[in-house]
């Protein structure tokens, strides 16, 4: 999870869901959870094997996984056949796949895997420009990783403002690396969220929770103080990047749609 440091404490408090929207909830957590995978890297020489590094969910043809580009590592130890790997279904019917990274868009934090095997359940990418502030919505992955067993976790998210994604911090030596590379890329609006997002979260889907459309994907969370009170003394602030932003890059990755072809890099 990406996250930006703060000097002041900022907390949200969580509105209360009522009517249809917490009443389908249920039923598109149950259609959405098949849709979501861990996603890391895989060493048959290591133990554990799968070595857990965020979220990501299944788009497309069922054979390409979207995640935040954060959540992939550097490099892999070829030499010691380290791959770079999806987790997919419950915790003890989990099978791991091996994935191909296929396009990253660093600009807005995304990227999307190629997976081998048969094709998974895939979520629809939902109209982002539509949501508005005020709107119910929820994202559901790995807050802790594996910690408790890879079983996906949903939490509900309002959506407290749609604000720039650069946000000020009290200093200079306050800013994280990728927010100065974002303010020299140019800024652009992202979804806050009135929830709490830990550091496994990152790449999670942010549905609609009556049509369980894809509206954005979870990448950063507000702290206070340092990193580690990610975990310790969560702030209640989350972010997410609008889903338009994936769906142009599925479009330039397949594109009919149907099949991954080339690699897109911004």
């Amino acid at each position: 999870m990406r996250t930006v440091v703060v000097a002041v404490v900022a907390l949200a408090a969580p509105l209360p869901v009522t009517g249809p929207a917490h009443a389908a909830l249920p039923e598109q957590i149950v259609r959405v959870k098949p849709s979501v995978v861990a996603v890391g890297t895989h060493q048959p020489a290591r133990s554990p094997q799968f070595s857990f590094r965020g979220t990501g969910f299944v788009v497309g043809d069922g054979t390409l996984v979207a995640t935040n580009a954060h959540v992939l590592p550097e490099s892999v130890d070829s030499a010691q056949r380290e791959v770079v790997a999806i987790l997919a279904g419950a915790d003890r019917e989990s099978q791991v796949r091996e994935a191909k990274i296929v396009a990253i868009d660093r600009e807005h934090d995304l990227a999307l895997l190629k997976i081998t095997g048969a094709a998974l359940p895939a979520l629809a990418i939902g109209d982002s420009e539509r949501v508005r502030e005020g709107e119910t919505t929820a994202f559901t992955g790995f807050p802790i990783g594996g910690v408790m067993g890879f079983n996906p976790v949903t939490h509900r998210a309002a959506i407290a403002a749609i604000t720039p994604v650069v946000i000020p911090s009290a200093n200079a030596q306050q800013l994280d690396p990728r927010v100065i590379r974002r303010v020299q890329a140019g800024s652009f609006n992202v979804f806050q969220l009135d929830a709490i997002a830990y550091p496994g979260n990152s790449g999670s889907p942010l549905y609609d929770v009556e049509r369980g459309e894809v509206v954005g994907i979870v990448n950063m969370v507000f702290v206070k103080g340092t990193k580690e009170a990610a975990l310790s003394a969560p702030s209640g602030i989350s972010f997410a990047i609008p889903a338009k932003y994936l769906g142009a890059l599925l479009r330039s990755t397949t594109g009919a749609g149907n099949s991954a072809s080339s690699a897109t890099v911004k």
